[in-house]
């Protein structure tokens, strides 16, 4: 029962993931046309799709999307075991919470990346095949600034972009449980801590003796 009420955060987090991006797809026009504004200027449904990683990047090369989808299964994997064992080992539940909801963004992502290339047929005209090559639909998108990029720019230079990508509730969910771990980090790894604290002290009482 306590793997499934994590493993069932996850799984929350891809239905509802992928249920908005369905209903973006089949409801939304592409692009600029489709645009609708939640508030004001600044926040908007867009729909777009991302070929690549996050922000719009992408490996330079033939195999680069093939890649990519294979490093994510890999991830999904790695991330579905450790939940497993930081359930198992009892560990604070905001942390495993967290952890849930990156298991369930990452699943979300490649959910995208295997099957829409053929349920959506949005892969690139250009890929050997629409198995795992399919494009991330992307749809919330805070408009802070776009514009042209300076050639000089790293990876981004010389392109018409937006200051702030168009994100999903995959990359949402994503973004809020690494920010939640990053910020709370003393408290839900405080026993931890105090065990080695304890252990340090164990070992100097050991060496001056």
């Amino acid at each position: 029962m306590k793997y499934l009420k994590y493993f069932g955060i996850a799984l929350g987090v891809i239905l509802l993931d992928q249920i908005v991006k369905l209903l973006v797809h089949y409801q939304m026009d592409f692009g600029t046309p489709g645009q609708i504004k939640i508030f004001g200027d600044w926040f908007k449904l867009h729909y777009t799709t991302n070929p690549g990683m996050a922000f719009g990047m992408q490996l330079g090369s033939e195999y680069g999307k093939l890649i990519l989808t294979s490093f994510r299964l890999i991830a999904m994997f790695g991330i579905g075991y450790y939940l497993y064992y930081i359930i198992q080992k009892k560990m604070h539940v905001g942390y495993i919470v967290c952890i849930a909801m990156i298991l369930g963004g990452a699943i979300g992502n490649l959910v995208d990346s295997v099957f829409y290339g053929v349920w959506l047929n949005n892969a690139p005209y250009n890929a050997p095949t629409p198995w795992l090559h399919g494009q991330v639909v992307d749809m919330f998108y805070v408009d802070i600034w776009e514009g042209y990029i300076p050639d000089w720019v790293p990876l981004w230079g010389g392109s018409y972009t937006a200051l702030w990508p168009i994100f999903n509730i995959a990359d949402a969910s994503i973004f809020v449980g690494v920010a939640i771990i990053l910020i709370f980090q003393s408290k839900f790894f405080k026993e931890e801590n105090e065990v080695k604290q304890g252990l340090d002290h164990q070992e100097r009482q050991n060496e001056s003796i």
